[in-house]
């Protein structure tokens, strides 16, 4: 299971280091710029484990602290606080509100990793949906179940094309439109070829085939008979 990270911070230098960091190590690294944001994002991703700047603008680490806390889906949530601030009375200020732990600046990876993978130990493992495809238009890629797949560029323009409006039936014609564009002569059989090469990809359920019309995405086409497959 890949456990899912946020990282809120309003340096850009430290988002961009610790994200990098700690994506090589396997996580999956969310990040937002001020605590507001932060906040926003934690409900979308539901993260294991959220590292919080102290001082940032527009909401502040302790006001952003609180407000996860007093959130019931992220009031479990580990917290470990980032500050170049290390009194004491900081530090409890942190615990105070609800923080796990309290890491001065500047940071240290290694340090960092240490405490990141202690932490996320004592976080109860999440049964992954390993069905479930997501596409990443930022970063050009599919995941399945967290698992990411790296797709050609014209698998890619397909997959999501299908996935912009899960159960719409799309015409071959809109398809050939669309992904290879009017002014594009390709083979009669191209479509069929992509589509098969992206059910070896992702699994032959989330591709049906309307025979004589085209083909739709469903999440739930588990149950599609395996004749209407090309």
């Amino acid at each position: 299971m890949a456990y899912r990270i946020l990282l809120i911070d309003d340096e850009d230098d430290i988002l961009e280091f610790v994200k990098y960091n700690l994506m090589r190590d396997g996580y999956e690294v969310f990040t937002a710029s001020n605590g507001a944001e932060g906040i926003q994002t934690a409900l979308k991703v539901k993260p294991h484990l959220i590292l919080l700047d102290m001082m940032m603008p527009v909401l502040d680490g302790i006001e952003t602290c609180k407000a996860l806390r007093s959130s019931p889906v992220l009031k479990n949530v580990m917290i470990v606080f980032l500050s170049a601030v290390g009194s004491e009375e900081t530090q409890l200020q942190g615990y105070d509100v609800g923080a796990d732990d309290y890491i001065t600046k500047p940071i240290k990876m290694n340090i960092l990793r240490s405490r990141v993978q202690a932490i996320l130990k004592r976080v109860e493992p999440i049964e992954e949906d390993t069905t479930t495809i997501k596409i990443d238009r930022e970063h050009y890629q599919v995941l399945k179940g967290g698992e990411k797949i790296i797709l050609p560029r014209k698998e890619f323009a397909l997959l999501e094309l299908l996935h912009s409006q899960p159960d719409k039936l799309f015409t071959r014609e809109e398809i050939y439109a669309s992904v290879w564009g009017n002014k594009v002569v390709v083979g009669d059989r191209t479509i069929d070829v992509h589509i098969r090469k992206l059910r070896q990809k992702i699994g032959d359920e989330h591709i049906i085939t309307v025979k004589g019309v085209g083909y739709k995405f469903s999440a739930g086409a588990a149950e599609q008979k395996e004749e209407d497959k090309q």
